[in-house]
Order: C-alpha cells, then structure tokens, then sequence
C-alpha cells in the first residue's frame, strides 16, 4: 500500500476521533457555531478561606452552599478541608487518626465542611484559635454557584466585633482602599495559596502622598497549601491613617483578604476591591451608620476626577459638600461623609466628572454604627455586579439585611431564599429596582425555616445590578454594641463561556 494512501487512512481516523469527541462535549443547548460561544456550568470551583482569628474568645461559624441548577443537578462533590491537611491529602501523607482528620492509608482526609446535595446549605463552628485556613474544591453537580462564608464573633478585645467574609477564588492581583497602620489599628494581610508549589507575593503601600518604601512586603513567599498573615504596620515604619495596599502574584496564585482591628472602633474583614473602573458602585450602606468614610486611589498614571452621588431609595443625591472627588494619581485618598444615609439604605456611586476622562479606580468605604464605647466597624468595598447570578450563605430569620442597586437602567431581580441547614422550606420573591435607586428588599425568609439559610440573587431584566447583604447582632448577644458585617454579592461562578469549535481538516496535513 502508498504511503499516501496510508496517510489518507490515518487523517481519515483521526477525523473520525475529532468528530466524536465534538459531539460528546457538544452544549446541550445546542453546538456552538462560527463566532457564538455557548455558556456552560462549570464543572470545578475552588475556594479558599483564611484563619478567622488568633483570639482564644473568638467563635466561628462556616456555612456553604451549591444553589439549585437543573441542567447540573448530577452528582458532584464539594468539601473544604484545613489547609495545612490539604496539601497532605494530596500527597497522601496526611496524619492518622481515629477521626478522620488527616488522611489514612493513603486516602483522602475526612472534609471539614461538604456540601451533599444542590440546595441545601451546611454549616460548622469552630471556637477558639483553633479556627483554621480553609481550602476547597467542588466538582461536578456541585461546583456551579458553589459559595461559602465564615462569620466571626469577637466578644472582646481589638477587632471586638461581628467579622464576615466570602471564601474566595484564587487569583493574581487584588486592591484594598481602607487599610491602615495607625496606632489604633492592626491590619493582617491574609494570604492563602491553594497549590502544591510556592507562590510568590509582592505587597505595595500607597498612602496620601504616594507609594511607602518598603522592601520587606518584596517576594513574600507563601508556602504550598497554607495560609499565612502579614502585619502590615511592619512593612513600613511609618504610621498611615489611610492605606490603599496591591497585592500582586509573581508567580502562582492566591486568595487574599484584609482583616482590621481597631482598639476602639471594633473591625470587620476588608475583601478585595472590584478590578479598577472609571465607574464603581459600594453597595448597601445601612441606614443607620453614623459615620462614612471613602477611600479611594487612581492606580494608573492620570489624576481622576468623579462624580459622587448616593443611590437612595428615592432616586440619588450629592452628599453636601462632597459632589466631586478629586484623586490624584499613585495617592490615597480619604474623605469623611459623617452619616450620610439618614434614615435610609443607600449606595455610594462613583462616575467620571464632566470632560475629565474615563480614569480607573478602586475604592472602598469605612461604616461605623452606634456611639462612643459601643461603635463597630464594616468595611464595603467597590462592588462587582451580580450578573446572571450571586449567592451568598449564613443568613439567619432575624438580623440579615439585602440592599439592591440598579446604578443605571432599573432592573428587574429575582431573589431565592433557600432551605436552611436544618430544615425549611425555599422562598422566592422577584423585586423591582429604580434606576440610580437603591432597595432595601424585604427578604423571603423560608418557611418552618430552622439554622441559617443561603440567599440566591438573579438578575431578570435590566441592570446591571449590585448588591450587598449586612448581618447584624444586637442586644444580649452582642453585649449592647451594635455588631455588624457587610458581604457584597458578585457572580457566584456558576457557568462558563465555551469558545465555538468546528473540526478543522488542516490540522492534519503538514
């Protein structure tokens, strides 16, 4: 037989096995054509959660949760595991014991948190320091949407207060507007590398007159499957009220959160700030704060000049005194709004101001609640829209509060509450947003709801649409001092794009 003729034969198998893998991975919804990608539900999410507290009085709750996806509801997994085990399950080299916390005989390490079925939130505590790093991964049925959170109560002591913060995703670059190194503030830098390699991490401060020198935040390294805590106030030797901190990844990747604890003023966690926009909207300032204060920073080379306005419930305003901001580039800038919602929920909206061009920026705002001795801080960074959808977990019947905001054109949006972690019936209700508005929305707590519950955010029509969710304590149970913690809700991650593909003969010729 000719070579050419084998040749023939061999291309016309291999096409043959082109063909056939295309029509397995082919969308359900349809194949994906010429220049029309198809968005699919992801079939692996990671997400990572640092120590919540080196404080003996400290108490921990995590929840998580995968929403409800018809076209995904197969089997599927989704665990998180302490970090430091993590990276021993990969291994195989866990630590044996009766409990299964740490692997045995080679075998995967019992999780310390796992979501079981699509719906359905779960829930652990843990008190103490003990409280560990978080890493997981959730795979197939589970991992489209797949969240969690871990909420912290501090009884005592600075950071005195209710902490909250989303697990996150891993990345490379992240921005937080409202760190400090003042006198009355300790802010940790947590960083958690989810991999089986070192990443390496680059740390920048930049106050209100520019960059700080500081070779020490230089090529941090962070050790595989662990998560490790930076004080800032020893990258720099001087104090700095008002901090904007980059964290950039050399090489490898990790998640990244600031936690801030104030002597006086209580503290909460400070999440990473939306990528750099001309445009950027900080969802869901409660009503009743009796004190604001925004930070925001220019990264780029140009001085940014903005429009602030708040997003009431009746239509936005300039807070008095403070129609326009003014940043100058590389510098940090703070400006204190005192109690700007007055009685109403409201949104801090950022825009370019008049001809001054469309110039990147992040920010963030400081909250304070309450008087005197029993103030408590939040922290509400520059949100990214909800999108298609959002999910958020740990709500409890009394003390959750969801504000929507629709910046530009109104939207309509449809939020679910889900089951509870120990039972309960789901509840969906669909909302109306003005444009330029903000809703406190009055949230559809489950029926015969018991534990806490996940809630679910989805953008209908318009938009696009940001939002955030406070809880709160009160009371006996926050030993009169009004405890607070904000999450914003950002697309959960739920679907993927998948670029269109056709076979193509000329990968088979020379």
């Amino acid at each position: 037989m000719k070579r050419t003729t084998l040749s023939l034969i061999a291309a016309g198998a291999a096409l043959a096995a082109i063909t056939s893998v295309a029509a397995v991975a082919a969308p359900e919804e349809g194949p994906a054509t010429a220049g029309r990608a198809a968005q699919q539900p992801v079939e692996r999410s990671s997400l990572l959660c640092p120590a919540p507290s080196s404080s003996e009085l400290a108490e921990t709750t995590y929840t998580a949760y995968t929403p409800k996806t018809e076209v995904s509801a197969g089997s599927g997994t989704a665990a998180l595991v302490p970090a430091a085990r993590a990276l021993a399950d990969k291994d195989g080299k866990g630590e044996k014991d009766g409990e299964g916390k740490g692997a045995k005989d080679g075998k995967e390490a019992k999780p310390f948190l796992a979501v079981k079925k699509q719906g359905t939130p779960v829930t652990a505590e843990e008190n103490g320091s003990g409280a560990p790093a978080l890493i997981g991964l959730a795979e197939g049925g589970l991992a489209p949407g797949w969240s969690a959170q871990q909420t912290t109560v501090f009884p005592a002591g600075a950071g005195r207060g209710l902490h909250g913060l989303g697990c996150s995703a891993p990345d490379t670059d992240f921005w937080f507007p409202g760190a400090s190194t003042a006198e009355d503030r300790s802010d940790y830098l947590h960083l958690t590398n989810p991999d089986d390699s070192a990443a390496v991490v680059d740390i920048e401060l930049h106050g209100k007159d520019g960059a700080l020198d500081s070779e020490v935040g230089e090529g941090i390294q962070v050790p595989p499957g662990s998560s490790v805590p930076v004080l800032l106030s020893t990258l720099t030797g001087k104090p700095q009220t008002n901090l904007t901190v980059h964290v950039s990844a050399r090489s490898g990747r990790v998640a990244a959160a600031v936690q801030a604890l104030d002597a006086k003023l209580g503290g909460d966690w400070i999440a990473p700030s939306a990528e750099p926009s001309d445009s950027v909207v900080l969802p869901g300032i409660p009503k009743d704060a009796t004190a604001v204060r925004l930070v925001a920073f220019a990264p780029g080379s140009a001085d940014a000049d903005l429009k602030v306005s708040l997003a009431g419930p009746n239509g936005a305003l300039a807070p008095a005194g403070h129609e326009t901001l003014h940043l100058k580039s590389g510098m940090t800038t703070a400006v204190d709004l005192g109690e700007l919602t007055r009685g109403e929920a409201g949104s801090l909206v950022l825009t370019p101001s008049g001809d001054s061009g469309k110039t990147p920026v992040v920010a963030a705002v400081r909250v304070l609640r309450g008087k005197g001795a029993d103030q408590e801080s939040a922290f509400i960074p520059a949100a990214r829209p909800v999108g298609d959808r959002a999910t958020v977990t740990g709500n409890a019947a009394k003390g959750t509060h969801l504000a929507l905001t629709a910046p530009g054109k109104a939207a309509k949006v449809r939020v679910t509450a889900s089951a509870g972690t120990e039972g309960g019936t789901p509840a969906t209700k669909t909302y109306s947003v003005g444009a330029g508005r903000t809703l406190a929305a009055a949230i559809p707590v489950p029926d015969s709801l018991k534990g806490t519950y996940a809630l679910t955010v989805e953008t209908v029509s318009g938009g696009p649409v940001h939002a955030s969710r406070t809880l709160t304590l009160s009371g006996d149970e926050a030993d009169g001092v009004p405890m607070f913690t904000v999450q914003n809700l950002t697309d959960d991650r739920g679907t993927v794009t998948v670029p269109a593909a056709r076979p193509e003969m000329r990968v088979l010729l020379d």
